[in-house]
């Protein structure tokens, strides 16, 4: 940890019904830090990403930025906060272009005569698409190439792209290499190395155990809804690692939650 949390949780637990997914998770991301979230199949880690996005509402505690409380009532609410999500499907438009994908859900447009509704402003947006793609030294040709004329890499790519042009604070990552061959994994984490740069602050779930441990600082590990594990990446071994997710028991004192 480097100082003050840029994003936090406060004693959050999550209820569907009697089955408690999340029970009393506290977390603290710093800016610029790069955390790993692993926990075996139903730990409760896509739980926990949803309500940092505001797909999903705590059943009691808090979610905290710069140390206050904030009521995130869906993604569009985390959107408004700096909060990015990128998802396992991408939520791509196969049929449309880079740019427009880019700007999918916030287009810009040109106001028409005597303020009435414009127009698209498509030139303005393939202008700030290019310049969010060179940012992050994304190459993927065009801005103009359909999003289905690209491979797997790319299309990450252009997903990791959208969240970075418009997460300024954070970024949730769900699975963002389970689809990727060995070369667009590394490219991937190219990505996420390049967003770190900016100070943007990104946590990855994966069960890609080796990159989780070369890529990140800090590895959270969730077992059965509550942080079990919270380990310095660089002196934690995958064996330790594993045994963390299968039991929840520490494996040295000094990486207790």
């Amino acid at each position: 940890m480097t100082g003050d949390p840029i994003i936090a949780t406060s004693g959050v637990s999550k209820h569907f019904g009697s089955v408690n997914a999340l029970s009393d998770v506290n977390l603290e991301l710093d800016r610029g830090e790069v955390v790993g979230l692993v926990g075996d199949n139903g730990a409760g880690k896509s739980t926990l990403v949803n309500i940092l996005s505001g797909a999903l509402l705590p059943t009691s505690g808090a979610v905290l930025l710069d140390g206050r409380p904030v009521n995130l009532r869906s993604p569009l609410d985390a959107r408004r906060w700096g909060i990015e999500t990128v998802y396992q499907d991408l939520a791509l438009a196969p049929d449309l272009p880079v740019w427009a994908n880019v700007f999918l859900g916030r287009e810009e447009t040109v106001r028409g005569p005597l303020g009435k509704l414009g127009w698209l402003d498509k030139a303005a947006m393939r202008r700030r698409a290019e310049a969010e793609l060179n940012r992050t030294h994304i190459r993927i040709g065009s801005v103009q190439a359909r999003c289905d004329a690209l491979s797997g890499g790319q299309r990450q790519a252009v997903a990791v792209a959208r969240a970075i042009a418009w997460g300024t604070r954070v970024l949730l990552m769900d699975e963002p290499t389970a689809a990727l061959g060995v070369e667009q994994q590394e490219h991937v984490s190219e990505l996420i190395r390049a967003v770190r740069s900016h100070g943007v602050t990104v946590l990855v779930i994966s069960h890609n155990l080796p990159q989780v441990r070369e890529l990140c600082d800090r590895i959270l590990i969730l077992y059965h809804g509550r942080i079990a594990g919270n380990l310095i990446a660089a002196d934690t071994t995958l064996e330790e690692i594993v045994m963390w997710i299968t039991s929840g028991a520490p494996v040295r004192a000094d990486h207790d939650a």
